[in-house]
């Protein structure tokens, strides 16, 4: 009897070139058969001689854009003989499902063909294979095949069908492939009016003429228009960019006002990391980032001597910068020639809404930011920013050194060498294993940073950045995304997770779908948001131990009420004890002490000092209406709209305001990381750390007093306020050890594990990871899930699914 099995892979086996790979190697093998993608993965069926040979190489020579999760072998008894191997059609199975590849960069042969004069897709700026090109942005359904992708209107010519169905062909089932004769094309307009033949370079023009500008020549007028200090809004991968010339002030100042973005920091794409070099420091893992398949944005440290405008990040010693991802964006940027030294990339959207994806919300909506719209006519079935991320160097400062795992994927690699600041382009919507099987969940994140997560079996699915949870698009967004990813995934949610804070957006529309669905409220689930800030810490490293968790953030729902923001717990999935918490200081006009630091300066120091607080640090008050003040001291005194806060976020915040940096933010943040930006210490005899007390009770409470009175003393004896914010640091590096010991010597605990917002602040984690580790603790700190809110989903998921099982 012929040698006859059936294979079934299970991963990332599909859009990725899998099956062109098995048939070619079922031919080099001689081997008859099929396969076919299905809604679980890839199945094989092959017979002859050399199987054995056969499976060895597809395990150890996978496609390099795959991960083989699961790969199970059947003898198969049958009489049936086949006669060649072919490419089956999919199949669609009942409550199947199969990992999706994360849109992917665009590859060098790709990049090769493009820049080709001989080549026919010569900057055709859709250019893609197996190897490279969208993914996650443009899938409708699965299994991933062209009809169920926003590809289907687009029928492939006979040249492409041709390379379509040959094996040797590197664009064998490649489901986007295409060309100019038969696929997606770009065009420029103004506003809805499509700019034609002999425009005018310059922007305000109105000329025209009868020609309308597509593809390659609509690229060059684009370029022609950016460099007269045009703005853009060019259509991507998985949304629109606002674009204008970095190095051109007036245009990235005119970007800035119209977005009304404030301060926030804007996004870079430079041509390649040589020309990043000439304006930020790059290092060798910072250039393997930037240069990988996945192209975030990658936070560098800004060279001082720079051409790059100031207004691109004000007050920033940071840039974020990434490299082209998409041949549009090669062709920006040009091959031999280099158009520009970096672009502005920033999101194409209104400050707070998400991201714009089609072509007519884009001319509605940023009609009053750009200037024109180079747009295209391929769908984006779900809408994507980039991601963030930068190089973790854990304790850089204390010279301390971690040593990185191997054998991992590229993906993981890069995982294990970074933080991930947003997790989105490139990442979604790879699963995350979090150790064990779980029922399938819906966790519902918190408000700011949102995202969600979807749990069945021992994959956790971390929804795409969805951001601040405030306002019906932003909901609508998270919406369908919750659609797009339960579909693709076939998961149907038996147990609901929420935040515990009762005003969220996220917790109200948990509570709605939980009624929609008929989940029981017994299988519905509060987690305290500090809580789950930790657990998704845990679930990313596989702790299952009891540890002692450190979470510092801005602001959580606390189980007294009261909001939590300086918190160490003792912690294990299921539960938490808190164990001690930064002092409670009033936040007084609630919500707007968070936008206006100088109410939480002026809260510590009458915390601190009382009536007599105008004596100490008179330079403070001078900047303030002393009705402004004493309405602040009134509400205060009457606990009036005044909450109570632990936060270490409005701590950063009181500090920023008494050191004269920042009174008013712009963005979520902005103070702390002014605060950050600012510290500097040139000489090591400079650095202690400032006293603090600790006040025994059930919790603790660490009473800053001592600590906020050295800063003012500091700051009125003339120490430069650089010094007093690195020592500040220094400090609460210092507080994190001395409870941590404490804790360590009750519970017998060593790991320590930090989370939440506040450890992005890259000088605090570096800090306290260093000196952790001279006391002997193990240290554990986020790499591929966000420290800040976008991870609390993953952490609700995982509590949730333990408190049930108890």
């Amino acid at each position: 009897m012929v040698n006859h099995i059936k294979i079934h892979i299970t991963g990332i086996v599909q859009g990725v070139g899998f099956r062109p790979f098995i048939y070619n190697l079922a031919h080099k093998y001689n081997l008859k058969g099929f396969c076919l993608n299905d809604s679980h993965g890839l199945l094989i069926e092959v017979q002859g001689e050399m199987i054995d040979t056969f499976i060895q190489e597809i395990k150890a020579c996978p496609p390099p854009l795959s991960r083989i999760e699961e790969f199970t072998v059947h003898t198969v008894h049958s009489k049936k003989i086949y006669k060649d191997f072919i490419i089956r059609k999919s199949l669609s199975c009942e409550g199947g499902f199969t990992l999706i590849s994360p849109d992917i960069a665009t590859c060098q042969d790709c990049l090769r063909e493009l820049f080709d004069p001989n080549d026919r897709r010569y900057c055709y700026p859709f250019i893609n294979c197996t190897n490279c090109g969208p993914r996650y942005s443009i899938i409708e359904d699965v299994p991933y095949d062209r009809f169920r992708t926003t590809m289907a209107p687009f029928r492939m010519c006979t040249v492409c069908e041709r390379e379509y169905h040959d094996t040797t062909n590197r664009r064998f089932h490649a489901q986007p492939n295409a060309c100019s004769k038969c696929g997606p094309k770009v065009w420029l307009e103004r506003g809805r009016q499509k700019i034609e033949g002999r425009d005018t370079d310059n922007y305000k023009s109105q000329n025209h003429t009868s020609e309308i500008l597509t593809n390659f020549d609509a690229i060059q007028k684009s370029i022609a228009l950016l460099k007269s200090g045009a703005i853009l809004a060019i259509k991507g991968l998985g949304g629109f960019h606002l674009v204008c010339d970095a190095v051109n002030h007036d245009a990235v100042k005119r970007l800035r006002e119209r977005k009304r973005r404030s301060n926030k920091p804007f996004a870079l794409m430079a041509p390649n990391s040589k020309v990043i070099k000439s304006f930020c420091s790059v290092s060798e893992k910072e250039g393997e980032i930037l240069e990988g398949r996945i192209r975030p944005i990658v936070i560098l440290k800004k060279d001082l001597s720079s051409t790059i405008s100031e207004e691109v990040a004000p007050y920033s010693k940071n840039l974020g910068v990434m490299l082209p991802y998409t041949p549009l964006h090669h062709l920006l940027f040009g091959s031999e020639e280099i158009k520009f030294i970096a672009l502005v990339m920033t999101s194409g959207n209104q400050s707070e809404e998400p991201i714009v994806i089609s072509n007519d919300d884009a001319l509605e909506r940023l009609s009053s930011i750009a200037d024109f719209f180079l747009l295209h006519d391929r769908g984006i079935s779900m809408r994507i920013d980039d991601s963030v991320v930068r190089e973790k160097k854990p304790g850089e400062i204390a010279n301390v050194s971690i040593e990185i795992p191997h054998g991992k994927s590229e993906t993981q690699k890069l995982k294990s060498q970074t933080l991930v600041i947003r997790r989105a382009r490139g990442f979604v919507p790879e699963p995350i294993d979090p150790g064990e099987e779980l029922e399938e969940i819906l966790a519902f994140g918190a408000g700011l940073k949102s995202t969600f997560c979807l749990t069945k079996g021992k994959k956790a699915i971390l929804s795409q950045h969805i951001g601040d949870l405030q306002n019906y698009d932003t909901l609508e967004f998270f919406k369908e995304s919750l659609k797009n990813l339960k579909n693709s995934f076939r998961i149907s949610p038996q147990i609901l997770a929420h935040d515990l804070h009762p005003d969220y957006l996220s917790t109200r529309f948990a509570l709605e779908y939980a009624t929609q669905i008929n989940i029981p409220h017994t299988r519905i689930i509060p987690v305290q948001h500090h809580h789950a800030h930790i657990v998704s810490c845990m679930a990313e490293h596989h702790l299952n131990q009891e540890v002692i968790g450190v979470a510092f953030d801005g602001t959580g729902y606390g189980l007294d009420g009261n909001i939590w923001g300086g918190e160490f717990l003792i912690v294990n999935k299921g539960n938490f004890i808190r164990k001690a918490h930064f002092e409670y200081i009033p936040m007084p006009g609630s919500d707007k002490a968070i936008k206006e630091p100088w109410r939480m300066a002026t809260a510590y120091l009458y915390h601190i000092f009382g009536d007599r607080m105008f004596e100490t640090i008179p330079s403070f008050f001078k900047r303030f209406s002393t009705r402004d003040i004493d309405i602040i001291a009134t509400m205060i005194k009457k606990r009036l709209h005044c909450p109570l806060t632990s936060s270490v976020g409005r701590l950063f915040d009181a500090l920023s305001s008494l050191l004269r940096i920042r009174d008013r933010i712009t963005f979520e943040g902005e103070a702390a990381i002014e605060l950050e930006m600012m510290a500097d210490c040139c000489d090591e005899k400079e650095l202690r750390s400032y006293p603090f007390q600790i006040i025994c009770g059930k919790p603790r409470s660490i009473d800053l007093k001592p600590l906020i009175k050295s800063c003012i003393e500091d700051l009125n004896s003339g120490i430069e306020a650089s010094l007093i914010s690195f020592n500040f640091h220094y400090t609460l590096a210092k507080i994190v050890v001395k409870i941590s010991n404490i804790l360590r010597e009750e519970h017998g605990i060593r790991d320590v594990v930090l989370s939440g917002g506040v450890f992005q602040n890259k000088l605090l984690s570096d800090l306290t990871e260093g000196c952790l580790r001279k006391e002997g603790f193990i240290v554990w700190s986020h790499e591929q899930i966000p420290a800040n809110d976008g991870g609390v989903s993953l952490g609700q998921a995982i509590v949730a699914w333990e408190k049930l099982k108890r």
